[in-house]
C-alpha cells in the first residue's frame, strides 16, 4: 500500500519552469516504477514521463528535451523538472506508482499546473 502526494504546481508564464514533487509513503518504494501523467480539460489522462526501478526513463514526445523525471529512493520521492513550459502543458499532473511484481498501482490526487500570461 502506497500513498502519493504531489506538490509544486502553480501558475507560471510561458517559458518558465516548475519542479513537481511526489512524496510516497509506505514500504517498498524502490521496487515501484514511478511516473507522471497529466490530464488537460476535456482530454484523457496521458503519460508524461516514467522512471523504472532501475532508473531508466522515458518521455512523451511532447515533453522530450524540456522535462526531466528523477527519483530519490532514500527520500521516497519522485520529481518532475519542467522547463520551457508552454500553454499546452496546462493540466492536472498526477503521480503514479506500479509495483514491479504485483502490478498493483496507485495514484496521487494531482496538482494543477497552469501556463499562461
Amino acid at each position: 500500500q502506497v500513498q502519493l502526494v504531489e506538490s509544486g504546481g502553480g501558475l507560471v508564464q510561458p517559458g518558465g519552469s516548475l519542479r513537481l514533487s511526489c512524496a510516497a509513503s509506505g514500504s517498498g518504494f524502490c521496487i515501484y516504477h514511478m511516473g507522471w501523467y497529466r490530464q488537460a480539460p476535456g482530454k484523457q489522462r496521458v503519460l508524461v514521463a516514467l522512471i523504472s526501478v532501475a532508473g531508466a526513463t522515458n518521455y512523451a514526445d511532447s515533453v522530450k528535451g524540456r522535462f526531466i523525471i528523477s527519483r530519490d529512493n532514500a527520500k521516497t520521492t519522485v520529481y518532475l523538472q519542467m522547463n520551457t513550459l508552454k500553454p499546452e502543458d496546462t493540466a492536472v499532473y498526477y503521480c503514479h506508482a506500479e509495483h514491479l511484481f504485483s502490478s498493483n498501482e496507485y495514484w496521487g490526487q494531482g496538482t494543477q499546473v497552469t501556463v499562461s500570461s
